[in-house]
């Protein structure tokens, strides 16, 4: 029996919320307007339309997948972040909403300056740097990578954002210190692998399963990329910089401390939405930044 794309929507919501998923109206919009070409104003406009058998058998075979534990951003190869679309793939994390907070603590800090340069490290998607750069049109944004897939996909959304002027994808290591071209940064901002080792295998299937771990194993407790960065990375910033982290829920106080150990000062730690010490943040004074050399031992 033919189909309207609104009984399409209705059915992909209600199995979607049945299987737990949190943002089944958004998730079944999404996968609908993919599977039909539509835009989402299109998307709206055509819900008491009948959809086409080529159209509903794509659209079921995804919402199978997606039932079958595949995230939304994945199949549908973009997700949104912070006002931008994006390319996302299983090469790199899917951005998330947490993150926005790091983003939105970088724009504060930069909005009266002339001019700044700005470094992403572990960029992933370039998700972060490339929304501040966006804000920020005073901003010189540096996206650093390790992994060669990653910034692929960091390349393809500097050009799909228009801002191929004003960010650069760089390859670096974050667990070895900085190479000469990356120093004089008036801000760090970084969101690290920081699931504990032992934990990855607990996270929820459609993270477990298909997003990168390497982008999620920060070591046996979490904080291994935390003590590098902060050690390691301050040589990057200019006097007066700062380094602002992304952290998983119930990090902060180690992260704090590790700065603090590090020579980092005016330490301040920013709630998400959802409630939770998501961003911790330092600067680096002068005459400080071969304090805490020895490393953090937390």
């Amino acid at each position: 029996m033919p189909a309207t794309y609104n009984d399409l929507y209705l059915d992909a919501r209600k199995a979607l919320k049945g299987a737990g998923v949190e943002q089944a109206q958004l998730e079944a919009r999404e996968l609908l307007c993919f599977a039909s070409g539509k835009s989402r104003e299109e998307f709206l406009r055509d819900l008491p339309l009948y959809a086409s058998d080529g159209a509903e058998k794509r659209f079921r075979d995804l919402l199978g997948r997606r039932l079958a534990g595949e995230p939304v951003a994945y199949l549908i190869g973009e997700w949104e972040f912070y006002g931008l679309t994006l390319d996302v793939c299983r090469d790199v994390l899917i951005p998330r909403p947490d993150t926005e907070t790091l983003v939105e603590r970088g724009i504060l800090f930069l909005r009266d300056m002339d001019s700044a340069r700005v470094l992403d490290l572990c960029a992933g998607s370039g998700c972060v740097g490339l929304a501040v750069a966006d804000n920020c049109p005073n901003a010189s944004v540096i996206l650093a990578e390790w992994s060669e897939e990653a910034l692929r996909v960091c390349r393809q959304n500097i050009r799909r954002c228009g801002l191929t002027q004003q960010v650069n994808p760089v390859q670096a290591d974050a667990l070895e210190p900085p190479p000469r071209l990356l120093r004089d940064f008036d801000l760090i901002l970084c969101n690290p692998p920081y699931i504990p080792t032992l934990e990855v295998a607990r996270l929820d299937p459609s993270v477990r399963n298909y997003e990168p771990r390497m982008a999620l194993d920060g070591g046996e407790d979490g904080l291994k990329f935390y003590r590098a960065i902060a050690r390691k990375w301050k040589r990057a910033l200019k006097d007066g910089g700062k380094l602002a982290f992304e952290v998983g829920y119930n990090q902060a106080p180690a992260v704090e401390y590790i700065l603090a150990e590090n020579g980092y000062g005016d330490i301040q730690t920013t709630m998400d939405p959802g409630m939770h010490w998501r961003v911790v943040e330092g600067r680096i004074e002068n005459g400080t930044k071969q304090a805490g050399a020895a490393g953090s031992g937390v």
